[in-house]
């Protein structure tokens, strides 16, 4: 799957904007994209810095492009922006230029002005980090006003989901959405599974109850949603509140949940919190040894994903090859 993936983002030959370029695995991966012509790394850092720390992991650094934040010709008209952007939360110039110049920041900068068509960071930054620099500098995308995250789930079970992956969502921003939020968090999965996979989705909201076995309202929530879909008129196939057995075994979703459309076959699983949600993703991944990839964030304007400081360089090398395709 993660071929299929890297093949397809060759044909796009995206700039990717990685800020975090004094981490050896940015390196590394940076190197590997532009070897393997999947992406054009874009690095953000001061080249003989840079230089010698590629140098002591043993990164050939030929063809990378570097800017420099302290000497690119764009750092004030940035510095400027983001102030007149800020300053009606009380910033100062000073403070808009020690932000901008965060690396996650300013990369996002670079993003909003099209230097690169996708920014990956989280090796180093916590996910908070990345988020509040897409919220201030990228914006949502029209019509979604939640930013979430899914991963691409990769087993060797091509009985389950799209002949083994399954996208889950939200396992790593929002902590309790609203049934207005699971509504925007299927919404976007769905959108993206789409377009990586060139799938129909089909859409699971889980839950511990299936149409109606439990009164709850953390069950009454995911029903809730799938309202909100029903009035939104999506066009994807979708069902809950289900448990997630009905939701992915054809023989269980025939006794619990009959005259479901997604017939056991679901590909897209959507949890009601994030508990669940990273607990599911990281049973699945441990114990089965499944790939997950990601988590890739979505919601903004532009493409702003983020890594699990966990990772290693392959995995930044994934989460830009499914980030390209969005």
């Amino acid at each position: 799957m993660n071929r299929e993936i890297r093949e397809k983002a060759k044909k796009l030959n995206k700039r990717i904007i990685l800020p975090e370029a004094y981490d050896e695995r940015t390196l590394q991966a940076a190197e590997f994209l532009l070897k393997e012509k999947i992406a054009f790394p874009v690095l953000v850092g001061e080249p003989l810095k840079l230089r010698v720390i590629a140098e002591g992991v043993g990164v050939d650094m030929e063809g990378i492009e570097i800017i420099n934040p302290e000497t690119y010709e764009k750092t004030q008209e940035f510095i400027v922006e983001y102030y007149e952007m800020r300053k009606e939360k009380g910033i100062t110039l000073d403070q808009a230029k020690k932000e901008v110049l965060q690396d996650v920041f300013f990369g996002a900068m670079l993003l909003r002005h099209s230097i690169g068509d996708l920014e990956v960071a989280g090796a180093v930054n916590t996910t908070g980090n990345v988020i509040r620099a897409g919220l201030r500098i990228i914006g949502l995308r029209e019509g979604i006003n939640t930013v979430s995250s899914f991963f691409i789930m990769v087993t060797d079970k091509e009985m389950y989901g799209e002949n083994g992956a399954i996208f889950f969502a939200d396992c790593a921003v929002v902590p309790n959405p609203t049934s207005v939020q699971l509504a925007d968090i299927a919404m976007m999965t769905a959108s993206n599974a789409g377009k990586i996979l060139n799938i129909d989705p089909k859409v699971a909201l889980l839950s511990f109850s299936t149409k109606g076995s439990a009164k709850s309202p953390e069950a009454q929530k995911v029903v809730d949603a799938c309202n909100i879909l029903k009035e939104r008129g999506v066009t994807f196939d979708f069902d809950g509140e289900i448990q997630v057995d009905a939701a992915i075994i054809p023989a269980i979703a025939e006794r619990k949940a009959k005259d479901s459309p997604l017939k056991g076959k679901a590909n897209v699983l959507i949890f009601p919190d994030l508990n669940s949600g990273n607990i599911g993703y990281k049973l699945v991944q441990r114990i089965s040894g499944a790939m997950a990839i990601g988590p890739v964030i979505q919601g903004f304007a532009k493409p702003l994903c983020d890594l699990s400081r966990g990772c290693n360089w392959e995995d930044i090398v994934d989460t830009i090859a499914v980030s390209s395709l969005l």
